[in-house]
């Protein structure tokens, strides 16, 4: 078996289960998780070799230092006496860092882009030191790099946009666990409006909780529940207060999947009102529209980015303007009063998933990308 060396400086958090859920997929290839800090719990039988326990007793001195120095001598260090036959960087911010060590492996990189690499303005990027060194390195990145996958059509343009190469550039949805991930009996749905989301400023969700307020005297039994932790918490707590309506709007801040999954499972949507910021970033696609589809859930989303390719609408759910409370309310109330059209748009949006996104599929396309570049 070929040896992976799967590369993300942030290692197994809570919004990034897609990561693991591929790497765990592979047949061919075994993935060692190279990072420099662990934001929770391996898979089961995973290993992983991480920056933080170079120093216990101060786990982020060697993280800072890398960030800094970009040095691929931690990792070599720790992979002493040991092979890895390509790395697979996940965000084009771990792509930059990965290339030295790539290099000094002698093997090839494949780097995934998700949203944000590919999208935020350079002044955005170079706003925030971790990215700062990716603002910089990215054409050397472009140039280098031995093959650059794009989570979504969408996000393909965006890289070709920053002259990265046609030729060695490819669109690759990871997909979802259509096995692990039944759809729901519709005796489970609850009038639950459900957004899983980062709580930053590119979700919107603000104008969700705004819509919700349009409709939520109408719609009587219905709830609004978030899934998220970030630095707008705090605002978007306090804009629910403001509604009226906050005993009927749960901001339950970060949950393991599991627990995401089980709130799709009793949703009678997902909603995903992502914008397009002013620095210029943008939605790549959407990995929790997906599950929620692979539940048998319709979406909501905003037509920006590459919301469009996970929703058909009119099909499996609706697609509304970006920053409109209006349009996104009008959506929300026809599928909460027509419990026939979410069922229907539940069942085509599962059979899409299974069509399209099954992710052990998608995981044997990718192993194909990869002895590819081996051969």
């Amino acid at each position: 078996m070929r040896q992976l060396g799967l590369f993300r400086h942030n290692l197994f958090r809570l919004s990034e289960p897609f990561i693991t859920q591929q790497a765990q997929r592979l047949q061919r290839y075994h993935p060692l998780y190279l990072g420099r800090l662990r934001y929770g719990a391996p898979p089961a039988g995973a290993e992983a070799l991480v920056l933080e326990d170079l120093a216990p007793q101060m786990r982020l001195l060697p993280a800072a230092w890398h960030m800094l120095s970009a040095s691929p001598h931690p990792y070599l260090y720790m992979l002493e006496g040991r092979r890895l036959d390509l790395i697979h960087a996940h965000f084009g911010v771990e792509g930059v860092y990965a290339l030295p060590l790539a290099a000094r492996l002698g093997v090839p990189l494949v780097t995934t882009f998700h949203g944000f690499d590919a999208t935020l303005a350079p002044l955005g990027l170079l706003a925030n030191p971790a990215w700062a060194r990716y603002a910089l390195g990215r054409g050397r990145l472009a140039r280098q790099g031995s093959l650059f996958l794009a989570a979504s059509n969408f996000l393909r343009q965006q890289l070709l946009a920053l002259d990265f190469p046609p030729e060695r550039v490819l669109t690759h949805y990871i997909g979802v666990d259509t096995h692990a991930i039944a759809p729901r009996s519709p005796a489970l749905e609850e009038p639950i409006i459900l957004h899983v989301a980062r709580l930053e400023e590119v979700k919107g969700t603000e104008y969700l909780i705004r819509a919700f307020a349009l409709i939520a005297a109408q719609h009587k039994l219905a709830r609004l529940v978030i899934i998220g932790e970030g630095k707008l918490r705090k605002s978007l707590e306090r804009l629910a207060r403001e509604t009226g309506f906050a005993d009927r709007i749960d901001i339950l801040g970060a949950r393991p999947h599991a627990e995401v999954l089980a709130w799709m499972r009793r949703a009678a949507m997902l909603v995903l009102p992502s914008m397009k910021t002013d620095s210029g970033r943008e939605e790549g696609l959407g990995m929790v529209m997906l599950e929620a589809a692979a539940c048998g859930v319709p979406g909501i989303g905003a037509r920006v980015g590459g919301i469009a390719e996970g929703i058909e609408e009119g099909v499996t759910g609706f697609l509304v303007p970006q920053r409109d409370p209006e349009a996104l309310s009008t959506a929300i109330s026809t599928l909460l009063a027509n419990p026939s059209l979410r069922q229907r748009m539940g069942e085509a949006a599962r059979r899409r998933m299974e069509l399209h996104f099954d992710l052990t599929r998608q995981t044997a396309a990718l192993e194909d990308i990869y002895d590819g570049l081996l051969a």
